[in-house]
């Protein structure tokens, strides 16, 4: 003998623990899915980037295309610096340099056609820094973190000089040191 059908009651309880445990399933791929987006990491390309050097303002401002970070801002490096060769290492310097950072040693590193080298992660006292062929990448504080400005090109400072980082076919032979230290007044020395 068949059993009857279960009541109308029975059958709405079911569907509503069926619904939130569909819902539970979604949002627990959603966390699942920012935790994958959070622990990766792009550079870009900007056109048109106005570049300049802030502590020499006689200095040609000039457009290019650039490299940048998931914010559309300028991102540096240091020459001679590499991670076997720190430079920028006081808290002034990371302070008006802040390094590019992921979340962890992990994180998926991509870049845009145009951006030359091999990205790695570089664990320094405490956090993980983006580095391209084996140089640590940075932003610039003057910059503000607004993207289509690039404010410390040839900034001579902390050991070395500053260079915004081209992308594209511009990228070729790009990087020339100023013939003498720029200065301006108000900026900290050795900025």
């Amino acid at each position: 003998m068949s059993r009857p059908l279960k009541s109308a009651g029975s059958r709405r309880r079911l569907q509503s623990v069926a619904l939130v445990a569909t819902i539970a399933a979604g949002l627990a791929a959603a966390a699942v899915t920012g935790v994958a987006l959070a622990n990766s990491f792009t550079l870009g390309a900007a056109k048109h980037v106005k570049v300049t050097n802030a502590t020499n303002p006689q200095q040609a401002a000039k457009t290019e295309e650039i490299t940048v970070n998931g914010h559309g801002v300028a991102v540096y490096e240091l020459l001679p610096e590499t991670i076997h060769h720190p430079l920028c290492t006081s808290t002034q310097c990371l302070q008006f340099w802040p390094p590019v950072t992921v979340s962890s040693a992990q994180a998926k590193l991509t870049a845009a056609a145009g951006v030359k080298g091999k990205l790695g992660v570089w664990h320094r006292h405490g956090f993980f820094q983006v580095t391209l062929a084996g140089h640590p990448l940075y932003t610039f504080s003057l910059d503000k973190n607004k993207p289509g400005i690039a404010m410390g090109d040839l900034v001579k400072g902390f050991g070395g000089i500053w260079h915004v980082l081209p992308a594209g076919s511009s990228s070729k032979g790009k990087k020339v040191a100023p013939t003498s230290p720029p200065t301006t007044p108000g900026l900290p020395t050795g900025y």
